[in-house]
């Protein structure tokens, strides 16, 4: 396949790169302040055209996403307390300069939940702000124990697994906003990146070591040191991205700090 971008590769280091929840688009976006959309087709060799570009002035960008109904894309800066998001459907850009509630030197890392109710900003010192998707306001603030590096929605949406960079899991209820368990991630010296999976039956913890451990969601809800189902040790650097497939047959595991470290198991 021709590079998904051919027709305009970033000029900076790409951050995010993800497919439309519902149409064959591509989104590309990072460090040159630009978010770009391209069209994917479905045949080898192809040239996949350009659908547009957005500049964002003076805001490289740290991480996109798409919303769940694949209307907006919502963007973070590296080093800034707002956030952008962009309104597919009417093609504006509209800067969310400060969310009331949340005072933070920098907004950089979240996560939508799958139902498309809310978005999780992981902020500093251990702090997590559950954000209405629909109105970008706060909702409640969470806090961990130590620092926050990583968290994920189950697929329900229901509860938040929050990863600290002590190596402790904490399993948040939505609703109440209450922790409801946690546990230490097994030889873990630093945590990096947390993934469900989508039927929940597994939760997969990557650590500053390189090794991923898999364990079984009901073990994690119950026990404090929960054995893994397995530890993957094939990364030698830093784990810093988990993702399963949707049918749960695949977990992808990578590092950026060495080239080509892209494990499928």
């Amino acid at each position: 396949c021709l590079p998904a971008n051919q027709e305009r590769f970033a000029n900076g280091k790409l951050a995010t790169v993800q497919f439309h929840p519902s149409a064959q688009v591509v989104m590309t976006a990072g460090h040159d302040r630009s978010v770009s959309l391209f069209q994917v087709k479905n045949f080898v060799l192809c040239y996949n055209p350009r659908i547009q570009s957005i500049y964002l002035e003076s805001f490289p960008i740290y991480k996109a996403c798409f919303s769940v109904d694949g209307e907006q894309v919502i963007a973070t800066g590296t080093h800034h307390k707002m956030f952008f998001v962009y309104d597919m459907m009417s093609g504006s850009i509209i800067p969310i300069q400060k969310v009331r509630g949340v005072e933070e030197r920098f907004l950089r890392n979240f996560e939508v939940s799958p139902d498309g109710s809310f978005m999780l900003l992981t902020g500093t010192s251990g702090y997590l702000h559950l954000l209405s998707m629909k109105t970008k306001e706060l909702i409640s603030t969470m806090k961990v124990n130590g620092r926050c590096t990583a968290s994920a929605f189950t697929p329900d949406s229901s509860k938040i697994y929050s990863y600290s960079k002590e190596g402790e899991v904490f399993i948040w209820d939505v609703r109440s906003r209450k922790c409801l368990h946690k546990f230490e991630d097994e030889g873990s010296l630093e945590g990096k990146c947390i993934a469900v999976s989508k039927n929940n039956q597994y939760v997969a913890c990557g650590s500053a070591s390189g090794v991923v451990n898999l364990y079984t969601t009901d073990v994690c809800l119950k026990e404090n040191h929960p054995k893994p189902v397995k530890a993957i040790m094939n990364l030698v650097t830093s784990a810093t991205c988990v993702t399963f497939n949707p049918t749960t047959e695949i977990l992808a595991m990578a590092s950026r700090e060495t080239d080509e470290a892209v494990k499928l198991v």
